[in-house]
Parts: C-alpha cells; sequence; structure tokens
C-alpha cells in the first residue's frame, strides 16, 4: 500500500497489533501488519527472553514495544521500599476489595501477594531507561509510550536508532503536545477503545487530530479506538488516518495467551457491556463490566486512588479472580473483567491471527471498492 505509515515501519499493510502476546506480534508481522509487544510488568531479564524470543521467530519482519512511563504518578520516588510503597495504601481500599470477593464466595487467604517488581507494569524515568536500553538492542522498528509524552531518553535514542516513537493520545491539545515534543507516531483512540482512553469519539476524534497536525513535518496519524474490522479501518483512513492501531481483536485469537475465562466472555459480551472505569488503575480505562466494576461505582466505593496505587489494590484481586475463573469458579466467572474496546460486540468467534489480518486486508478493499463506486460514473 502506498500509506507513508508503511515506508516509516516498513509493512505492507498499515496494521498494527499491540498485544501482549509474543505469538500474536510474530503472527501480525509475518502477515504484513506490524506487532507490537505490550511490555508493562517485564522486568529487564523477561523482556530480554521475550525479544530475544521474537527475533528467532520473526522472520525478520518488523515488530515493536509499547512501554507505560506515566507523566504523572502519584509515587515517582523508585528507590522507595515494596513497604513503603504499600502503606500508601489505605486499608479501606483493600478492605472493600477483599468485601467484593467475599460476597462471591472467594477465600482471599489464598491470594497471592502482588508482585511489586514490576511496579504495576508502570515505569518511573530510572526503570524505564533500563528497559528501554534493552529494548533498542534489539532491531525494534517501533516503540510508545502509552500515558502522556515520551521521556526525553525514549525520543533520543529513537532519534538515535532511526526507530520511530509514538504516543497515544484521546484529546486534539494532546496531539498538538506531543507533535511539539517530537513524536513521530500519533495513535489517536477515541473513547470506544480498550485500556486507558478519553472521552472523545474515534469518529470525531481521528479528523480533528489530523486536521491539528498537518503543519507538523512526518508526524503520521494511526487511529484507535473500537476499530475490529477492515471497514472501520478504511473509515478512520478516509477521514485523515494512514493506518490503524488495534488491541481489542487480538485478544479473543487462536495463538492469544488470554485467560479462557475472559476470552469466553469476550466473545459473547455485547458492544455496550463495556464500562469506562477509574477502579483498575486509577485513571479511566474501558473494560468488560463485571460486578467488580459495578461495585467501585456504587455510593459505598471508595474514590479509586491515583496511579499506581489502585492497581496495588484491583491487581492482586483481579489475578486471583482470573484464575479461579479458569477453574470453573461460579462467583470469579462473574467478577472476572478485563480491558477491551466496544468492538468487542463484533468479536464473535476465536480466529487465528492470521486470518483476522487477511480479513482486515479484504475488508478495506471491498470497503474501498464501494467507496469508489458512489463516485464512478
Amino acid at each position: 500500500m502506498k500509506s507513508p505509515i508503511c515506508d516509516q515501519l516498513g509493512i505492507e499493510f498499515p496494521l498494527v497489533a499491540f498485544t501482549h502476546c509474543r505469538d500474536v506480534v510474530c503472527e501480525v508481522s509475518k502477515a504484513g501488519g506490524m506487532g507490537v509487544l505490550g511490555v508493562a510488568g517485564f522486568g529487564p531479564e523477561q523482556l530480554k527472553i521475550e525479544l530475544d524470543w521474537l527475533d528467532e521467530h520473526i522472520d525478520g519482519k518488523p515488530y515493536g514495544v509499547d512501554l507505560i512511563v506515566p507523566t504523572s504518578m502519584a509515587n515517582k520516588d523508585e528507590s522507595a521500599s515494596v513497604d513503603e510503597v504499600l502503606a500508601m495504601v489505605p486499608d479501606g481500599h483493600k478492605q472493600f476489595a477483599a468485601g467484593i470477593l467475599a460476597q462471591h464466595d472467594i477465600d482471599t487467604r489464598t491470594m497471592d501477594e502482588l508482585n511489586l517488581a514490576g511496579g504495576g507494569g508502570f515505569l518511573g524515568e530510572g526503570r524505564a531507561a533500563e528497559i528501554m536500553d534493552i529494548a533498542f538492542s534489539h532491531p525494534i522498528r517501533l516503540i510508545a509510550n502509552a500515558l502522556g509524552v515520551p521521556p526525553k531518553y525514549m525520543l533520543e535514542l529513537g532519534k538515535q536508532h532511526n526507530v520511530p516513537v509514538a504516543a497515544l493520545v484521546g484529546a486534539k491539545h494532546h496531539a498538538v503536545k506531543q507533535a511539539e515534543a517530537g513524536v513521530d507516531i500519533l495513535v489517536v483512540a477515541g473513547t470506544e477503545a480498550g485500556g486507558h482512553c478519553g472521552e472523545v469519539s474515534t469518529m470525531v476524534l481521528v479528523p480533528e487530530v489530523s486536521e491539528a497536525v498537518k503543519g507538523y513535518e512526518n508526524v503520521s496519524v494511526l487511529a484507535a479506538g473500537g476499530i475490529v474490522t477492515g471497514r472501520q479501518m478504511a473509515a478512520t483512513m478516509a477521514m485523515g488516518a494512514d493506518g490503524v492501531w488495534t488491541g481489542s481483536v487480538w485478544l479473543t485469537t487462536t495463538e492469544a495467551n488470554t485467560s479462557p475465562a475472559i476470552k469466553e466472555k469476550l466473545l459473547s459480551a455485547a458492544s455496550n457491556q463495556t464500562v469506562r472505569s477509574r477502579s483498575r488503575t486509577g485513571k479511566y480505562s474501558r473494560q468488560i463490566r463485571s460486578p467488580w466494576t459495578d461495585a467501585w461505582e456504587g455510593e459505598d466505593a471508595p474514590e479509586p486512588l491515583p496511579m499506581p496505587l489502585q492497581s496495588l489494590v484491583s491487581e492482586p484481586a483481579l489475578r486471583h479472580i482470573e484464575k479461579l475463573a479458569d477453574s470453573g469458579h461460579k462467583g470469579a466467572k462473574q467478577l472476572a473483567t478485563f480491558w477491551v474496546g466496544q468492538g468487542v460486540g463484533m468479536m464473535t468467534q476465536s480466529l487465528s491471527t492470521r486470518q483476522v489480518v487477511y480479513d482486515f486486508m479484504e475488508e478495506f478493499l471491498e470497503a474501498n471498492e464501494r467507496l469508489k463506486a458512489f463516485v464512478d460514473d
């Protein structure tokens, strides 16, 4: 294709797939798009293992990595001990989470302790620099920051290694700020997106941002937010995007390492069964609605804590729920939730990753032909 993003990333089709599963990364890249590995929560050793594996299996095709280095966090002191960080979490929040589990016949005494080595997936600039050094020691073709303006070190390494730096944005003024900072690719995520998202719809945000950054040389736009088909891809590119960034659609593929209980829940969910909530990370993120998310919206619920403290409340509980749900525990299956966009209602069957890529290609071409039919004599 002639999209500038294809030249920028060295890919055949402007489809970028964000996923935490290396097998999905590999299959998307081999099929002509680009897989981007979400490395939030990875320590240096684990990251090296994952990227070494990709280098051995991806046949030289391009791939990228995605980090979370937030612009603002409640605790930026990376020297703080585990006990000092945990002490910042009020007992009332822990008790409230435990109460939700107890109401669904879940014994919290067997819960695993949260592994703080990964910082809940959110990196301060010191630990982020170590992770970035490992990432750039591999032949990555893209690096993305999921929350806020990328740290200066990421932008410098990107220029040094000729690797485009991407950043997610959910509002026009955020996009302009990122472009001014020197970001190469804007991932313009509408409120339909799974995970962290803003309030503006993809249909409005994509053309708004595309117009706003026209004056910034060599800044590309990837549309995101509820995009699970090639028809949607064609629509966003008609509105000014150079390609698409997708995430949710890969959760139900046959290669995905998604929990079986979560995968089953996603395949049967309707598009109106997601909710934008602060209950998981402290910032608004879209996830499948469940009694867990409902409880945090109740009148008796405590105010979610700022990032990353809310994750210290939610992640141990949700990991425990997920394990029990996979074993068939009825209450856990009800409570189980995961990040997913509003496109989930169109994710009705588990397909191979390559088949999803090929479906995107076919539907994109069909949509293009349909549009041409409106103007052809």
